[in-house]
């Protein structure tokens, strides 16, 4: 069994974070967890890329279709259609819109926790109602009551895996294996050795 110091997720941040110059933050809120980036590219995404990408979990028009109808009613607002998969359609097509306006910056982080650890440190899917501390909740000032009112993608800076198990298909989806790099963080020693050792001289 691999130990939990062997978690990898999928993070990326999307073309209004790379617009905005927050690359740098983002990336160090991460490190200074304690996470270890093991891939890093930049590229500008395809419509069929980004289609795959949300889709490789075939579940996940539906869910996201019922979660902007539960959206809406919580809002005492009548959604555009009572059916999840088409929902779910239009917010991937917005979805699609938004990620191939520009590049974007793939990371692939390792550590204890890691998909868990990096949803905690990105906040909750929309800004408005992300705590404060969050990346989101720091840098963005974003609501789904806008994004509707404006026929778009909620704009939240970042993607990350929704766990340990969804990472490892994205990430297969968006890196080949000799694009992942193993290797040593002396901090490491201090994170995971079970007795802290060689410290004192």
């Amino acid at each position: 069994m691999a130990h939990p110091k062997e978690e990898r997720t999928l993070v990326f941040v999307k073309p209004d974070g790379v617009q905005r110059s927050l690359i740098g933050e983002i990336l160090q809120r991460y490190e200074r967890v304690g996470l270890k980036l093991v891939g890093v590219k930049m590229l500008v995404p395809s419509a069929p890329q980004v289609e795959k990408h949300y889709l490789l979990d075939p579940g996940w028009k539906r869910a996201a279709g019922e979660k902007a109808i539960k959206g809406y009613e919580e809002k005492g607002l009548e959604p555009p259609s009572r059916e999840p998969e088409e929902i779910g359609g239009r917010v991937l097509e917005n979805l699609k819109n938004y990620l191939t306006a520009g590049p974007i910056v793939l990371m692939v982080w390792q550590g204890a926790h890691a998909a868990e650890l990096v949803r905690k440190i990105t906040g909750g899917t929309e800004p408005l109602r992300s705590d404060v501390g969050t990346i989101r909740g720091d840098y963005v000032l974003d609501s789904f009551q806008m994004a509707d009112q404006d026929k778009r993608a909620v704009r939240n800076l970042i993607h990350a895996s929704g766990s340990a198990g969804e990472a490892e298909k994205e990430i297969t989806h968006w890196f080949s294996a000799d694009e992942l790099v193993k290797y040593r963080l002396v901090g490491e020693h201090i994170l995971y050795d079970v007795n802290i050792d060689g410290i004192l001289e």
